[in-house]
């Protein structure tokens, strides 16, 4: 029962009732138990003449709250379970996603990884609104696998500024090898189905960039170090890596191994390189690549 309608004056409840088992007939009778036996003042017994405050602050006390404290906002843990159960079941769909699109190609359908994941299509939409929430689940994905991956590959304070470039690309072009019809999907969905819808990629690259930028200026600890230039530096290169990604994939579909997945790190390696110099030009900075990352980059 909500607090705030126990408040304030109010009629006095009715003595409460006992037991007397000494009636002639052997069934329970009920009489009143005198006032003074009653038990101490509870929420649900106030005095019938205790004024709004005083009776609230006296039901605060009995609950071990301050008067000041207000309402308690309570826990409520079937809520909380339910929530993670529903991310539970939406990062079991991504999974599912990712077998399917192995299995059946970017043209996968939404009974295709239903199928997969062993439920039927309606619990699919239940955890995802339509086609575009799971498209897009699936980028935020394969975002966070490639930052997880290329990070545990890297030293961002002893490797070299020409090795960070090389294992990151190595990294990249692995996952890409490993699911290539899952980046044939993020390329070209048909589950993206407006040019509005497609821009979550658009973002997660924009955000990837801009978290690159941060990282590297932190590690750069140089206070002279344009952020948003090497945002846009970022920013390029994501554009730059996925067009040669669209262009190795379509052509090793039709064409097997027209270029081994060493060449394409290694053109991969030179883009990025290139991005980074020139950026470096326009800001009057040096790169010296086989230095720690710290120390690549002088003013001239």
């Amino acid at each position: 029962m909500d607090i705030d309608v126990l408040a304030g004056p109010r009629p006095g409840p009715p003595e409460p009732l006992v037991s007397n088992t000494s009636g002639s007939t052997g069934t329970d009778q009920c009489v009143r138990r005198p006032r003074q036996c009653q038990p101490a003042v509870s929420v649900f017994n106030a005095p019938p003449a205790a004024p709004a405050l005083e009776y609230h602050a006296m039901v605060m006390k009995h609950s071990g709250r301050n008067l000041d404290e207000g309402p308690r906002k309570r826990v409520d843990a079937r809520t909380e379970r339910w929530r993670e159960h529903r991310l539970k079941v939406r990062d079991e769909f991504v999974d599912a996603a990712f077998r399917a699109l192995d299995k059946f190609g970017p043209e996968v359908s939404m009974g295709d990884i239903a199928k997969e994941a062993g439920a039927a299509k309606p619990k699919l939409y239940r955890h995802f609104e339509d086609k575009t929430d799971l498209y897009n689940a699936i980028v935020d994905r394969v975002r966070d696998l490639l930052w997880e991956r290329i990070i545990a590959s890297i030293d961002l304070t002893n490797d070299s500024a020409r090795d960070l470039v090389r294992r990151g690309a190595t990294e990249y072009a692995l996952a890409v090898s490993e699911h290539p019809n899952v980046f044939r999907f993020m390329l070209h969905s048909h589950f993206a189905q407006q040019a509005s819808d497609s821009e979550r990629a658009l973002q997660s690259a924009r955000q990837s960039a801009r978290r690159a930028a941060e990282l590297v200026v932190q590690v750069l600890d140089d206070e002279s170090v344009d952020v948003d230039s090497v945002e846009l530096v970022n920013y390029s290169i994501f554009g730059a890596v996925a067009s040669a990604t669209d262009w190795w994939l379509g052509v090793n579909r039709t064409q097997a191994h027209v270029m081994p997945i060493e060449r394409f790190v290694a053109y991969l390696a030179e883009i990025i390189s290139a991005l980074v110099h020139a950026n470096s030009r326009l800001n009057g900075i040096t790169v010296d690549a086989d230095l720690p990352l710290h120390l690549a980059f002088s003013m001239d």
